[in-house]
């Protein structure tokens, strides 16, 4: 598989485990939703306190593990670079990753609110390499 098929997978899949590095070297799993933008990177809404967005601006490397609603079946892992975007620049972000996992939303001015209030950030992923490339 490469990072192309990915990309389309992940497309119409958002649901992953996201794994990052503890200090101690050990991973921390998150569950969470993806997709991807017009860039062709992977992006996460989180939260700036959040052990994730901690751990990847230490060590930016992160994987993902995408699954299917039905989460048996078809999956695809993927591995890369991380970038955090935080506010104020991560908003036009944060809106376009809300459009592109939910449509519309009803009200923007409050979505905007929220952002804020909950101190969203952005994680981009960089796709480095995916797969399976084989199964057994």
């Amino acid at each position: 598989m490469d990072a192309e098929e990915a990309r389309d997978f992940i497309r119409d899949n958002h649901h992953a485990v996201l794994a990052t590095a503890r200090s101690d070297g050990r991973a921390q799993m998150s569950p969470i939703d993806c997709v991807i933008d017009a860039d062709g990177l992977v992006v996460i809404s989180s939260r700036e306190t959040a052990i994730k967005v901690k751990n990847l601006r230490r060590d930016p490397h992160a994987a993902l593990c995408v699954v299917t609603d039905g989460f048996y079946g078809s999956w695809v892992q993927v591995e890369g670079t991380a970038e955090i975007v935080s506010l104020p620049e991560a908003m036009d972000g944060l809106i376009e990753y809300y459009r592109s996992a939910a449509g519309e939303h009803p009200d923007w001015d409050d979505y905007r609110a929220a952002m804020e209030r909950d101190r969203r950030v952005l994680i981009r992923i960089a796709i480095d390499r995916a797969g399976p490339n084989a199964s057994g």
